[in-house]
């Protein structure tokens, strides 16, 4: 089962197999924040390109919980927000100012993750960020990118400030906000959410202890944070590294769960 390839369910004959693939699996993705008690009701936003265009996305309807998403419910829209195709929905704004900024600067993007964790929000409100504390966050070491809080992502010109401030990195946290993760599939995006979500938590209790207890943190060395970074960075296609490997066990649970995604 070391694969990515998922089973698809019937598609509408207007879709390509390649666009209903990259439905099910963001489709799948919101499930399994919903699953893993990332979501934030009705708010926050996960997005994909759609497959062979550069100014084309899929992305949540406003007004609908995670666990109320499927492969069909989902909106594309241009970069500007615009519905291209029949639905009684209409995207949410911010969630188009945010995602669009990111695909209009990454054409090696294909998938967008944005979340409001209480443990991102934490992390990212520490003058220092994510702290190597933990193997998970040495993939992220002086790979990551942070950008001050403006308010609600509702101004156009946010997007050129987005952009500079996650540059080439892979992850931005967005300071007393939460986070993006970016990847070349729903896979990876998921990968380096779940990742970055385990290294907070870790940072925070690690934190609380060392308060608790008086003792001093260990901190790595700096050339071992950043050998181990460089470990994951090199393997990124690596299937085993990358989200691939433990995708379709996660479909698997999004079936088990509730198979209605993939309608």
């Amino acid at each position: 089962m070391d694969t990515i390839e998922t089973h698809l369910a019937a598609r509408p004959a207007h879709v390509s197999r390649e666009e209903w693939k990259v439905r099910v699996d963001l489709a799948a993705c919101y499930r399994l924040i919903a699953h893993f008690g990332w979501d934030d009701l009705i708010l926050t936003h996960n997005s994909a390109r759609v497959p062979g265009t550069t100014d084309q996305i899929l992305i949540n309807p406003m007004g609908l919980m995670f666990n109320e998403i499927t492969a069909s419910n989902l909106l594309k829209c241009d970069l500007d927000g615009k519905v291209l195709e029949p639905s009684e929905y209409e995207p949410i704004y911010a969630g188009i100012v945010i995602h669009g900024a990111i695909y209009q600067s990454r054409p090696d993007v294909q998938c967008v993750i944005h979340t409001h964790t209480e443990a991102d929000i934490a992390v990212g409100a520490l003058e220092d960020g994510l702290l190597p504390l933990s193997q998970w966050a040495m993939r992220f070491y002086n790979r990551l990118g942070y950008h001050p809080y403006e308010g609600v992502s509702l101004d156009m010109d946010e997007r050129e400030r987005l952009q500079r401030s996650i540059g080439n990195h892979p992850v931005l946290v967005l300071r007393n906000h939460g986070l993006l993760a970016t990847g070349r599939n729903v896979a990876e995006a998921f990968s380096l959410t779940y990742h970055f979500e385990r290294s907070a938590e870790a940072q925070l209790k690690i934190q609380a202890a060392a308060a608790a207890s008086g003792q001093k943190i260990v901190m790595p060395d700096p050339d071992t944070s950043e050998k181990q970074a460089a470990q994951f960075e090199g393997a990124i296609d690596n299937p085993r590294l990358g989200g691939q490997r433990e995708w379709p066990a996660l479909l698997r649970l999004c079936d088990r769960l509730d198979p209605s995604y993939r309608s």
